[in-house]
């Protein structure tokens, strides 16, 4: 063996990003999206004959990436051409010479079917090569793309809590400018785009946060990149370097086994439950090494109204899956955190409180998880039951927040009440 062949051989891919598809735009709950009508005029019809550009911050960087497309919830096939990656300078407006043209297997787009996703070919990042990767850390790549004609409805991550970029309808190909004069559109939420990997050494390990909208963000700073896996991202870095990345697979309002039926053509907010997600958004992803899974209080909202018995079967078997699929994976628990006398509809009963109680003692108990990450613990006030009133105000958009979703301080707390140690390397 050559010393080429060795050095293929010493790396992998590695997802670096991810915004968990979930279903056909508008249905989901996005937070401080801007008026989208001159956008997208008829959600029906979706993207007319216009471009994209993406804004996603990757948590690990390496010489090379690739992306995955999803029409995941499309109803009519979808054409993705002019596929180009930069690193975002401001704004639309990219780094000068750093976007690269992006091609799917030798072509320069790709046609997808309803319900199919497809991996991009390796694209060379010449901005990371020679870089400590301290220096790339925290910046954002910009993913541009041109759907050509009708896409029809159009598949989306609504909470992405970052501003991408839209051109107008008619707009054409625009994906290879490096300015952002083509792209006076903003959208708070992610589109077509549910997966970026890196070409990283073969040693990194990926952790992967599943869950509902506290692993998603609701509460936290709009483009700050500070919900609970981020400020974690930030701590495992400071520890081990790029040798663990963790990724972000939280949907606002997704369920451990809710809705009983779900389809593009029927959507609700969540999209489908998360035992049902877990080979798109967890499986299907690059070098997984780890999951911690935080969910339940949506399966215990009035929506949902599950039994704690339905909840608890939904995790054995959704960690059942987890490990057949990804062999020597670990997969931890993470306790609710107290929703009690929520402002949301649908949250803050008595009921629900009860059945979150009964099921923090299942994760806490029952063997089923490799570890335990205890977030009630550090955001309840024991004296009202409630979370803790410096962790109730909101952050994306202000006001008084609802004492469902925490804000960046209680993120922050969630974050840094982690062992890393059982994150290790």
């Amino acid at each position: 063996m050559g010393h080429e062949d060795a050095a293929a051989d010493a790396r992998k891919w590695v997802t670096g990003w991810t915004g968990s598809a979930q279903g056909p735009y508008p249905a989901g709950s996005p937070l401080a999206q801007p008026d989208l009508r001159f956008a997208f005029p008829s959600p029906a019809q979706g993207a007319r004959d216009q471009s994209f550009r993406l804004i996603v911050r990757p948590d690990l960087w390496g010489p090379r990436a690739r992306l995955r497309l999803s029409n995941a919830f499309g109803t009519q096939p979808v054409r993705f051409a002019d596929v180009h990656v930069g690193l975002q300078l401001g704004g639309a407006t990219l780094v000068a010479g750093s976007n690269r043209r992006v091609t799917f297997k030798g072509t320069d787009g790709v046609t997808l079917p309803p319900g199919e996703s497809a991996w991009s070919d390796p694209v060379p990042l010449p901005f990371v090569d020679g870089l400590p990767p301290a220096l790339l850390e925290g910046r954002k790549l910009a993913v541009s793309f041109h759907v050509e004609g009708d896409s029809g409805p159009m598949t989306w991550h609504a909470k992405a809590l970052q501003m991408s970029y839209l051109t107008p309808p008619g707009a054409g190909a625009q994906g290879a400018r490096e300015d952002e004069l083509a792209f006076p559109f903003t959208s708070a939420s992610w589109y077509f785009l549910d997966a970026v990997d890196m070409w990283m050494e073969a040693g990194t390990r990926l952790i992967v946060a599943l869950g509902d909208s506290i692993t998603d963000g609701s509460g936290s700073t709009l483009n700050g990149d500070d919900r609970w896996p981020d400020v974690l991202s930030r701590r495992l870095h400071a520890a081990f370097g790029q040798r663990v990345g963790i990724v972000n697979a939280g949907i606002g309002s997704n369920q451990v086994v809710g809705p009983a039926s779900w389809s593009p053509w029927s959507p609700t907010a969540g999209g489908a439950s998360a035992v049902e997600r877990l080979e798109r958004d967890v499986i299907g992803l690059s070098g997984v090494s780890t999951v911690i899974w935080l969910e339940g209080t949506n399966d215990f909202s009035r929506n949902g109204n599950a039994s704690v018995e339905a909840v608890t079967a939904g995790f054995c078997e959704g960690v059942r899956r987890l490990r057949a699929a990804l062999p020597g994976v670990r997969v931890l628990g993470a306790t609710l955190v107290p929703a009690l006398g929520s402002t949301a509809a649908a949250h803050g009963h008595r009921e629900q409180d009860d059945k979150r109680r009964a099921l923090n003692d299942f994760i806490r108990g029952a063997g089923l998880f490799d570890a335990v990450l205890d977030f009630e613990a550090v955001t309840l006030d024991e004296a009202s039951g409630r979370m803790k009133e410096a962790f109730v105000p909101d952050g994306t958009v202000g006001g008084p927040g609802d004492g469902l979703n925490p804000n960046r301080a209680g993120y922050v707390a969630m974050a840094g009440s982690i062992d890393l140690g059982l994150l290790a390397p």
